[in-house]
């Protein structure tokens, strides 16, 4: 008898999950792709419906070569719209403000509606017979949720209260729709690809190390994970031991006594959202957050966020905002320094990519989504084409 017939039959080893190969994180081609394929067939927020309370309030949002605009209108609903002029395409709105009555084009003067409809042409007898309900500005796909309206400038992605329904229970206590903005809405240029903030954003492996108050503060959050189709949550909870430093020991301290309108496990929490492809959102008893990680062309990025809360101008609650947000600016100044030298260290002819932990898991789940939507990333090196 052939004694290897007893042995027991070991199982094949997994294959080990590796990062995605250097050249991804800054050629151009990748990020023409990367807008087409993840970017605009997906949900982007673009600000919280406080933003637009009166009849006329807009916010716009860019994506890339894409600006939408979203409008209150004068029947008090939001409509969303690509920022083009139906004339010769001149983009129409920037940034924020009020259309008193209609929106105008600031090239030839054509107007619209605050729902969209050609409203007026200047000079309109030199212009052939024309059927004007064909001209008005083209809508966007929107959707309002948990008091933020999003758009979608192209495609079809499933519907958000199907993409954030396994964390709509641990939003709900927050009353995020009831909020106000703390600040203007920000954006940061990093020097690093979006998808390298994405990175970073998605794993937690480095937050012993690269954030030591964070981790003086709290446990990391990939020791409470939540992991589902599309979203990933971490929790991270309050240390009963106290931070040395005052700042951190001060917050401890009182964030548990002034947020006493949330269920006690949420008064001790920091809870850490990502929806892929580019958007996380940060949840703290005191307040909320969220960002947008948008490419900046190869290996550059921008960071559009901002921070919002209830009213509430106790002393003791604006002292904990402001220990939250000198915590969470170091905390950003960190992981901005950190994904800088990864852009750096990927532009060494010396690299290869590494192993990746199971604590890299979620980071995992946006590669394997590129490689999915983008085959080419496969490659250790730019197909031909890419040339």
């Amino acid at each position: 008898m052939n004694s290897t017939a007893l042995r027991p039959v070991e199982p094949a080893a997994s294959p080990i999950a590796r990062a995605l190969p250097a050249w991804v994180y800054n050629h151009p081609e990748m990020t023409r792709l990367e807008y087409e394929r993840l970017l605009k067939p997906s949900w982007q927020i673009v600000c919280h419906v406080s933003s637009l309370a009166r009849s006329g309030d807009f916010v716009t949002l860019d994506l890339g070569a894409d600006s939408a605009v979203a409008v209150r209108t004068s029947q008090g609903d939001i409509r969303a719209f690509h920022n083009v002029c139906r004339h010769r395409g001149a983009r129409i709105l920037e940034g924020a403000g009020n259309c008193p009555g209609a929106i105008a084009c600031p090239y030839h003067g054509w107007s619209y509606r605050l729902s969209g409809e050609l409203l007026g042409m200047t000079a309109r007898e030199t212009f052939p017979p024309l059927d004007r309900t064909q001209l008005g500005l083209k809508p966007v796909r929107s959707q309002v949720l948990f008091g933020f309206v999003f758009v979608c400038v192209a495609g079809n992605p499933p519907p958000l209260q199907e993409s954030l329904a396994g964390v709509a229970a641990e939003f709900a206590p927050h009353r995020f729709e009831d909020m106000q903005p703390l600040g203007s809405m920000y954006i940061e240029h990093w020097d690093c690809d979006w998808k390298i903030a994405m990175d970073n954003y998605l794993e937690s492996y480095h937050v012993p190390i690269g954030h030591p108050g964070l981790n003086r503060m709290f446990t990391p959050d990939y020791e409470d994970q939540l992991n589902l189709p599309g979203v990933a949550r971490g929790i991270s909870w309050l240390r009963e031991r106290p931070s040395p430093r005052w700042s951190e020991r001060m917050y401890q301290k009182l964030v548990g006594e002034v947020a006493t309108d949330l269920p006690e496990p949420h008064r001790r929490r920091w809870s850490f959202y990502s929806m892929l492809p580019n958007l996380g959102i940060d949840v703290f008893p005191d307040q909320m957050d969220f960002f947008q990680v948008l490419p900046r062309g190869p290996g550059k990025c921008t960071i559009r966020g901002g921070s919002f809360a209830h009213p509430d101008e106790r002393r003791e609650m604006r002292i904990v905002r402001y220990l939250s947000a000198r915590i969470n600016r170091q905390v950003q100044r960190e992981d901005e320094f950190l994904c800088r030298r990864v852009q750096q260290g990927l532009a060494s002819a010396s690299y290869e990519p590494g192993p990746l932990s199971r604590l890299e898991n979620c980071m995992l789940e946006f590669h394997d989504l590129l490689r999915e939507r983008i085959p080419e990333v496969r490659e250790p090196s730019p197909p031909a084409r890419f040339a």
